[in-house]
């Protein structure tokens, strides 16, 4: 591929210290798939490996002629970014078939900008550029769409019930993608700050529960907040998930690491505890627990 760079393991890290991004940049690692990273352009996906899922689900989708036809009236007012990653399933899937309307839909390329984000655990979700700096990217794909340089909504990791369906209501009516809990989560934490968002968590519950699938929806942003040195604020949204699932043993779990990786080891044997009401055979969380207060004791003394 003429212009895919190739770049070893060694500098896997040190791009994200590399503002000057080309496009299509290649990471291999040892061991690992191949994965692009940063920005990239149709041609990234056509060829190599990634030709393999790009071009057979490209080719695979027919979309909505009559649907197409009300998207070429009102697409052309807007600008898109997508942010994927190429060892996403769901990337794979619906990456090309948005492709596929864009172009049935005579939508000029230049007016969308598809950014690839890393797995790395140090770089979860996240492009060398920053691009998804501020955007709260928390599931892949995501689709952005802009007017006049203001975003007017989104959809995240697969639509609700097809890409051109999704795209027609979000462009002309009320719509909420998937996810919509979490932007609502999200926007309530950066409106009240961590400490007031925990304070006021079980009102904050009642207005985002609706929109809430699972507890991983918000398990999944506390990651993502975790490999931006979020703590705080992952702590909160994971106290969050504890209001919402007073039952589900891993919402403790998953707080009281948190609350362990920030130091406030009191904290998380308390949260500890209350996974062991729920489940007390977890010997594991008893072995946290247990070295938790060791280490306060020793602390004190």
């Amino acid at each position: 591929m003429k212009n895919l760079i190739l770049f070893s393991i060694a500098f896997t890290f040190s791009i994200f210290t590399n503002y000057a991004q080309p496009f299509n940049k290649e990471i291999v690692q040892e061991g690992k798939t191949p994965m692009l990273l940063g920005k990239i352009n149709k041609e990234a996906l056509s060829e190599n490996t990634y030709s393999k899922w790009f071009l057979t689900n490209y080719k695979a989708y027919q979309p909505n002629k009559e649907k197409i036809a009300e998207l070429k009236k009102i697409l052309p007012e807007y600008t898109i970014t997508a942010f994927f990653g190429t060892w996403c399933g769901d990337s794979k899937k619906y990456i090309p078939v948005f492709y596929k309307i864009l172009d049935a839909a005579d939508f000029p390329l230049e007016r969308l900008t598809v950014i690839a984000l890393s797995n790395e655990n140090k770089y979860y979700k996240q492009s060398p550029g920053g691009e998804e700096e501020g955007l709260n990217i928390h599931r892949v794909p995501t689709f952005i769409f802009y007017k006049d340089g203001k975003e007017i909504n989104r959809i995240v990791e697969h639509p609700v019930e097809n890409i051109e369906t999704d795209m027609l209501q979000l462009l002309t009516k009320e719509y909420h993608n998937f996810y919509y809990g979490v932007t609502l989560a999200n926007e309530e934490l950066e409106s009240l700050g961590t400490k007031k968002f925990i304070k006021n968590s079980k009102k904050i519950s009642f207005k985002i529960a609706p929109f809430i699938n699972s507890k991983y929806d918000l398990n999944t942003f506390c990651k993502v907040l975790l490999a931006k040195e979020k703590k705080e604020e992952a702590i909160a949204i994971a106290y969050l998930n504890t209001q919402i699932f007073p039952s589900e043993i891993s919402v403790y779990e998953t707080l009281a690491n948190i609350q362990g990786l920030a130091n406030k080891k009191a904290d998380a044997i308390v949260n500890y505890k209350k996974a062991l009401k729920i489940d007390p055979e977890r010997e594991d969380l008893k072995s946290l627990m247990s070295l938790f207060e060791k280490d306060l004791k020793n602390e004190k003394k």
